[in-house]
Protein backbone atom coordinates (compact mmCIF):
# COMPACT_ATOMS: atom_id res chain seq x y z
CA UNK A 1 0.00 0.00 0.00
CA UNK A 2 1.00 3.53 -1.02
CA UNK A 3 0.17 6.62 1.37
CA UNK A 4 0.45 10.21 0.66
CA UNK A 5 0.68 13.05 2.79
CA UNK A 6 0.38 16.59 2.29
CA UNK A 7 1.67 18.04 5.90
CA UNK A 8 4.02 20.49 7.87
CA UNK A 9 7.48 20.12 9.26
CA UNK A 10 6.81 20.27 12.52
CA UNK A 11 7.16 17.37 15.33
CA UNK A 12 3.24 16.25 15.59
CA UNK A 13 3.41 16.00 11.17
CA UNK A 14 6.72 13.98 11.50
CA UNK A 15 4.98 11.79 13.65
CA UNK A 16 1.73 10.70 11.44
CA UNK A 17 4.43 10.02 8.86
CA UNK A 18 6.65 7.84 11.05
CA UNK A 19 2.82 6.20 12.19
CA UNK A 20 2.05 5.43 8.02
CA UNK A 21 5.15 4.09 7.57
CA UNK A 22 4.49 1.25 9.99
CA UNK A 23 1.60 0.22 7.88
CA UNK A 24 2.34 1.25 4.46
CA UNK A 25 4.78 -0.08 1.99
CA UNK A 26 6.11 3.52 0.88
CA UNK A 27 5.14 6.73 2.27
CA UNK A 28 5.32 9.96 0.07
CA UNK A 29 5.46 13.44 1.96
CA UNK A 30 5.00 16.88 0.76
CA UNK A 31 6.31 19.22 3.44
CA UNK A 32 4.93 22.47 3.57
CA UNK A 33 7.75 24.08 6.06
CA UNK A 34 8.21 26.92 8.82
CA UNK A 35 9.90 27.40 11.29
CA UNK A 36 10.34 25.04 13.99
CA UNK A 37 10.78 27.63 16.66
CA UNK A 38 7.46 29.71 16.64
CA UNK A 39 7.74 32.95 18.68
CA UNK A 40 11.53 33.30 18.46
CA UNK A 41 11.43 32.98 15.02
CA UNK A 42 9.05 35.51 13.10
CA UNK A 43 7.35 33.41 10.36
CA UNK A 44 3.97 31.68 10.39
CA UNK A 45 3.19 34.45 13.09
CA UNK A 46 4.81 37.29 14.21
CA UNK A 47 7.42 37.51 16.54
CA UNK A 48 6.72 39.17 20.49
CA UNK A 49 7.25 38.56 23.71
CA UNK A 50 3.63 37.35 24.05
CA UNK A 51 3.94 34.75 21.27
CA UNK A 52 7.19 33.91 22.65
CA UNK A 53 5.61 32.71 26.04
CA UNK A 54 2.62 30.70 24.15
CA UNK A 55 4.18 29.51 21.62
CA UNK A 56 7.10 28.23 24.40
CA UNK A 57 4.08 26.37 25.55
CA UNK A 58 3.05 24.81 22.48
CA UNK A 59 6.48 23.54 21.69
CA UNK A 60 6.98 22.01 24.99
CA UNK A 61 3.48 20.12 25.05
CA UNK A 62 4.20 19.01 21.22
CA UNK A 63 7.76 17.87 22.74
CA UNK A 64 5.96 15.75 25.79
CA UNK A 65 4.01 14.41 23.04
CA UNK A 66 5.57 14.07 19.65
CA UNK A 67 9.61 14.46 20.30
CA UNK A 68 11.62 16.47 18.56
CA UNK A 69 12.12 17.28 14.81
CA UNK A 70 14.41 13.97 13.30
CA UNK A 71 14.89 12.23 10.21
CA UNK A 72 12.46 9.51 9.05
CA UNK A 73 12.19 5.98 8.02
CA UNK A 74 13.60 4.56 5.08
CA UNK A 75 10.07 4.21 3.48
CA UNK A 76 9.34 7.56 3.61
CA UNK A 77 9.91 9.83 -0.15
CA UNK A 78 10.20 13.71 1.18
CA UNK A 79 9.75 16.97 -0.79
CA UNK A 80 10.56 19.89 0.97
CA UNK A 81 8.91 22.88 -0.11
CA UNK A 82 7.48 26.40 1.54
CA UNK A 83 4.58 26.68 3.20
CA UNK A 84 1.83 27.69 0.98
CA UNK A 85 3.94 26.67 -2.55
CA UNK A 86 2.16 23.50 -2.94
CA UNK A 87 -0.74 24.46 -5.08
CA UNK A 88 1.44 26.32 -7.80
CA UNK A 89 3.51 22.83 -8.33
CA UNK A 90 3.45 21.43 -11.64
CA UNK A 91 1.52 18.10 -10.87
CA UNK A 92 3.85 15.98 -13.15
CA UNK A 93 6.43 17.01 -10.21
CA UNK A 94 3.81 15.14 -7.94
CA UNK A 95 3.16 11.97 -10.09
CA UNK A 96 3.98 9.37 -7.22
CA UNK A 97 2.22 11.05 -4.87
CA UNK A 98 -0.65 11.51 -6.82
CA UNK A 99 -0.67 7.91 -7.59
CA UNK A 100 -0.94 6.61 -3.76
CA UNK A 101 -3.64 4.32 -2.73
CA UNK A 102 -4.37 6.90 0.17
CA UNK A 103 -3.89 10.56 -0.12
CA UNK A 104 -4.24 12.30 3.18
CA UNK A 105 -3.94 16.33 3.76
CA UNK A 106 -2.55 17.66 7.78
CA UNK A 107 -1.22 20.84 8.32
CA UNK A 108 -0.95 21.94 5.01
CA UNK A 109 -1.53 25.28 3.11
CA UNK A 110 -4.99 25.69 2.08
CA UNK A 111 -5.04 23.91 -1.90
CA UNK A 112 -6.32 25.20 -4.80
CA UNK A 113 -6.77 25.09 -8.16
CA UNK A 114 -5.69 21.62 -10.04
CA UNK A 115 -4.21 20.18 -7.45
CA UNK A 116 -7.19 20.36 -5.45
CA UNK A 117 -9.59 19.31 -8.13
CA UNK A 118 -7.09 16.11 -8.29
CA UNK A 119 -7.27 15.32 -4.81
CA UNK A 120 -11.05 15.90 -4.38
CA UNK A 121 -11.48 13.29 -7.17
CA UNK A 122 -9.38 11.09 -5.32
CA UNK A 123 -11.44 10.98 -2.15
CA UNK A 124 -8.56 12.79 -0.33
CA UNK A 125 -9.15 12.66 3.25
CA UNK A 126 -8.61 16.11 5.11
CA UNK A 127 -7.43 16.32 8.82
CA UNK A 128 -9.14 18.79 10.40
CA UNK A 129 -7.77 20.01 13.71
CA UNK A 130 -10.83 20.88 15.47
CA UNK A 131 -14.49 19.32 16.26
CA UNK A 132 -16.63 20.24 12.80
CA UNK A 133 -19.13 21.84 12.73
CA UNK A 134 -18.86 23.64 15.38
CA UNK A 135 -15.21 25.63 15.03
CA UNK A 136 -13.77 25.88 11.53
CA UNK A 137 -10.96 27.75 10.61
CA UNK A 138 -7.58 28.30 12.44
CA UNK A 139 -6.39 27.24 15.34
CA UNK A 140 -9.73 25.65 16.39
CA UNK A 141 -8.48 24.07 19.40
CA UNK A 142 -6.98 27.32 20.84
CA UNK A 143 -11.07 29.43 20.02
CA UNK A 144 -12.63 26.34 22.32
CA UNK A 145 -10.46 26.33 24.86
CA UNK A 146 -10.80 30.38 24.79
CA UNK A 147 -14.34 29.81 24.40
CA UNK A 148 -14.29 27.74 27.84
CA UNK A 149 -15.61 24.61 25.57
CA UNK A 150 -12.30 22.29 25.91
CA UNK A 151 -15.57 19.30 25.66
CA UNK A 152 -15.48 20.52 21.82
CA UNK A 153 -11.20 20.10 21.72
CA UNK A 154 -10.43 17.73 19.10
CA UNK A 155 -9.87 16.60 15.14
CA UNK A 156 -12.55 15.96 12.52
CA UNK A 157 -11.38 13.79 9.68
CA UNK A 158 -13.39 15.36 6.51
CA UNK A 159 -13.35 14.47 2.70
CA UNK A 160 -10.89 17.27 1.12
CA UNK A 161 -13.32 20.04 -0.35
CA UNK A 162 -12.74 22.89 -2.38
CA UNK A 163 -13.96 24.62 0.26
CA UNK A 164 -12.20 25.48 3.62
CA UNK A 165 -12.95 22.67 5.95
CA UNK A 166 -16.53 22.11 4.68
CA UNK A 167 -15.94 18.63 3.49
CA UNK A 168 -18.08 16.13 4.67
CA UNK A 169 -17.36 14.57 7.63
CA UNK A 170 -15.92 10.74 8.44
CA UNK A 171 -15.47 10.89 12.14
CA UNK A 172 -14.53 12.54 14.96
CA UNK A 173 -11.02 12.20 16.99
CA UNK A 174 -10.82 13.18 20.69
CA UNK A 175 -8.14 13.44 23.78
CA UNK A 176 -9.78 11.09 26.35
CA UNK A 177 -10.95 12.71 29.81
CA UNK A 178 -7.67 13.43 32.55
CA UNK A 179 -5.94 16.13 34.64
CA UNK A 180 -3.65 17.36 31.82
CA UNK A 181 -2.44 21.44 30.63
CA UNK A 182 -4.90 23.16 28.15
CA UNK A 183 -1.38 22.93 25.67
CA UNK A 184 -0.92 19.17 26.61
CA UNK A 185 -4.69 18.33 25.59
CA UNK A 186 -4.31 20.05 22.17
CA UNK A 187 -1.33 17.71 21.08
CA UNK A 188 -3.30 14.91 22.59
CA UNK A 189 -6.12 15.76 20.10
CA UNK A 190 -3.37 15.36 17.13
CA UNK A 191 -2.12 12.43 18.75
CA UNK A 192 -5.95 10.88 18.82
CA UNK A 193 -6.16 11.86 15.19
CA UNK A 194 -2.88 10.16 14.45
CA UNK A 195 -4.33 7.16 16.09
CA UNK A 196 -7.80 7.37 14.33
CA UNK A 197 -6.20 7.16 10.87
CA UNK A 198 -4.03 4.14 11.44
CA UNK A 199 -6.59 2.54 12.53
CA UNK A 200 -9.58 3.09 9.59
CA UNK A 201 -6.55 3.04 7.26
CA UNK A 202 -5.86 -0.71 8.17
CA UNK A 203 -9.50 -1.71 8.61
CA UNK A 204 -10.31 -0.15 5.34
CA UNK A 205 -12.91 2.14 6.54
CA UNK A 206 -11.51 5.43 5.98
CA UNK A 207 -12.42 4.90 2.39
CA UNK A 208 -15.90 3.36 2.94
CA UNK A 209 -17.67 5.03 5.34
CA UNK A 210 -20.80 7.02 4.55
CA UNK A 211 -19.70 10.75 4.77
CA UNK A 212 -22.20 13.02 6.69
CA UNK A 213 -22.52 16.64 5.59
CA UNK A 214 -21.93 19.02 8.02
CA UNK A 215 -24.39 21.17 9.46
CA UNK A 216 -23.66 24.69 9.27
CA UNK A 217 -26.44 25.71 11.81
CA UNK A 218 -24.27 24.45 14.57
CA UNK A 219 -21.46 26.02 13.81
CA UNK A 220 -19.92 28.13 16.57
CA UNK A 221 -16.59 30.27 15.24
CA UNK A 222 -14.97 30.53 12.07
CA UNK A 223 -11.42 31.97 12.77
CA UNK A 224 -8.38 33.24 10.57
CA UNK A 225 -4.82 33.41 11.12
CA UNK A 226 -5.61 37.31 11.66
CA UNK A 227 -7.14 36.77 14.43
CA UNK A 228 -4.78 35.41 16.80
CA UNK A 229 -3.07 38.50 18.32
CA UNK A 230 -1.11 39.47 21.20
CA UNK A 231 -3.98 40.98 23.20
CA UNK A 232 -5.95 37.28 22.19
CA UNK A 233 -2.96 35.17 22.97
CA UNK A 234 -2.23 37.59 26.26
CA UNK A 235 -5.65 37.14 27.16
CA UNK A 236 -5.67 33.26 26.86
CA UNK A 237 -2.65 32.99 28.91
CA UNK A 238 -4.04 35.09 32.22
CA UNK A 239 -7.02 33.16 32.00
CA UNK A 240 -6.36 29.58 31.18
CA UNK A 241 -8.73 26.63 32.58
CA UNK A 242 -6.81 24.56 35.35
CA UNK A 243 -5.65 20.31 34.86
CA UNK A 244 -9.09 19.93 37.04
CA UNK A 245 -11.13 22.31 35.08
CA UNK A 246 -10.26 20.47 32.12
CA UNK A 247 -10.77 17.08 33.56
CA UNK A 248 -14.71 17.88 35.25
CA UNK A 249 -15.31 18.93 31.57
CA UNK A 250 -14.28 16.20 29.65
CA UNK A 251 -15.69 13.64 31.71
CA UNK A 252 -19.15 15.75 31.08
CA UNK A 253 -18.80 15.44 26.82
CA UNK A 254 -21.64 14.55 25.21
CA UNK A 255 -20.50 11.89 22.63
CA UNK A 256 -24.01 12.14 20.79
CA UNK A 257 -22.37 15.41 19.36
CA UNK A 258 -19.39 13.50 17.48
CA UNK A 259 -19.55 11.13 14.46
CA UNK A 260 -17.97 7.81 14.88
CA UNK A 261 -15.28 9.26 17.93
CA UNK A 262 -12.03 7.25 18.68
CA UNK A 263 -11.04 8.49 22.04
CA UNK A 264 -7.79 8.09 23.13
Amino acid sequence: MRIALFTSNQPRHLSLAERLAGIADDVYVVHECNTVFPGQVADFFKRSEVMQEYFGHVVAAEAEVFGKVRFLPANVHQLAIKAGDVSMLDLSVLTPVLEADILIVFGASYIRGELADHLVERRAVNVHMGVSPFYRGSSCNFWALYDGRPDLVGATVIRLSRGLDSGDMLFHALPKAEKISPFALGMKAVLAAHVLLERRIADGSILDVEPVRQDKNKEIRYTRNADFTDEVASEYLGSMLTPDNLLHALEKRNEADFLRPTIV
